[in-house]
């Protein structure tokens, strides 16, 4: 699935957590909104999620995956599993266009529609039109300094910005620690 619409960027690096996100809304050539966030904290601020796809779909997976969340004790792997076969098999989720990327302190995750849960072997993940851009300038980063997960997340999400047309430079970031 090609999700031609943000740029969203997870690092875990020495216990720490970062997500960042651009802020662009765009549908077909235009730019609809600068600001929008793509990032929330879920199960009591220990679990940062992003989204990448048409914003009313995005938004019922997150609903969708916060109760996951809840029904496994903040279990971010099982609760991914769980959405991911929800995902895949539901007649209407199903036809979501979407994807999500969530993490805690210890998990990387991607969660698609066609059942994929993925865990990269780096504990960086990026998803979104993007987030090839934002993913090759985090892991140069993580791989050839000391810079904090933060620190990365933001670098990347700026590097994405000058490629991608469908990211922009108004970057939000959230941490775990």
């Amino acid at each position: 699935m090609k999700i031609l619409s943000t740029t969203v960027l997870g690092v875990l690096r020495n216990g720490k957590a970062a997500m960042a996100c651009d802020g662009q809304v765009t549908m077909n050539e235009s730019v609809l909104k600068r600001g929008a966030k793509k990032i929330r904290t879920l199960y009591q601020g220990k679990v940062l999620a992003g989204f990448a796809g048409a914003g009313a779909d995005c938004l019922t997976l997150l609903d969708r995956f916060e109760e996951k969340l809840n029904s496994y004790s903040g279990n971010l792997a099982r609760a991914a599993i769980e959405l991911a076969k929800m995902w895949r098999t539901d007649k209407v989720l199903r036809h979501l266009e979407a994807l999500l990327l969530a993490m805690d302190l210890e998990h990387v995750l991607i969660i698609s529609g066609k059942g994929d849960v993925i865990e990269p072997d780096e504990s960086i993940a990026a998803i979104g039109s993007g987030g090839n851009y934002a993913l090759a300038a985090a892991k140069a980063l993580y791989r050839n300094t000391d810079m904090n997960s933060e620190v990365i997340a933001r670098r990347s999400l700026e590097i994405a910005a000058e490629i991608c047309i469908y990211t922009n430079d108004q970057i939000y970031l959230e941490t775990l620690e």
